[in-house]
């Protein structure tokens, strides 16, 4: 539990759940190293390409905005992607601003490689598949609270 503020109280570090959750994804992203070594993927990367094997062609802004990255974060992860053989950059003919990443052969083959990752990290939590999924959609009602409660407060000091 977070500590409430009040004065006279201590702030405990393992109380935190702001601390809990930071381990937690420390631990994935451990977890999923080894996993991912052998496909020459990094943890961020990997989540971009499963968001292209999800739905391929996407802009950048529309990638961006389902990893919750700026595009400061993704442009670079793109680059190294692209060197990599496994996606690439094209600019809109409609609108040359706009850019869409689409997935090369090779990256599209890459799926097959990473179909075992999930079971695995499955089994790695230690957790049920509906504990899991529970988990997850209670922990996105979370970001989503802190994400208004940001906005909110944003909004009053800006």
């Amino acid at each position: 539990m977070e500590n409430s503020g009040t004065t006279g109280e201590q702030i405990r570090l393992q109380q935190m759940l702001c601390f809990a959750l930071y381990g937690a994804a420390h631990a994935f992203s451990r977890a999923y190293k080894p996993r991912l070594e052998p496909l020459g993927l990094t943890y961020p990367q990997y989540l971009v390409m499963v968001s292209l094997w999800e739905k391929d062609g996407q802009p950048v802004k529309a990638l961006g905005a389902a990893l919750g990255l700026d595009s400061g974060t993704l442009s670079p992860l793109l680059k190294r992607l692209e060197q990599a053989g496994l996606l690439a950059r094209t600019r809109a003919k409609a609108d040359e601003r706009q850019v869409h990443i689409t997935l090369t052969e090779k990256g599209r083959q890459l799926q097959s490689e990473a179909a075992g990752i999930t079971p695995l990290m499955l089994s790695a939590t230690g957790c049920g598949l509906e504990e899991v999924a529970d988990l997850r959609d209670r922990l996105q009602d979370l970001k989503d609270n802190l994400v208004r409660a940001g906005d909110a407060s944003a909004a009053e000091h800006g």
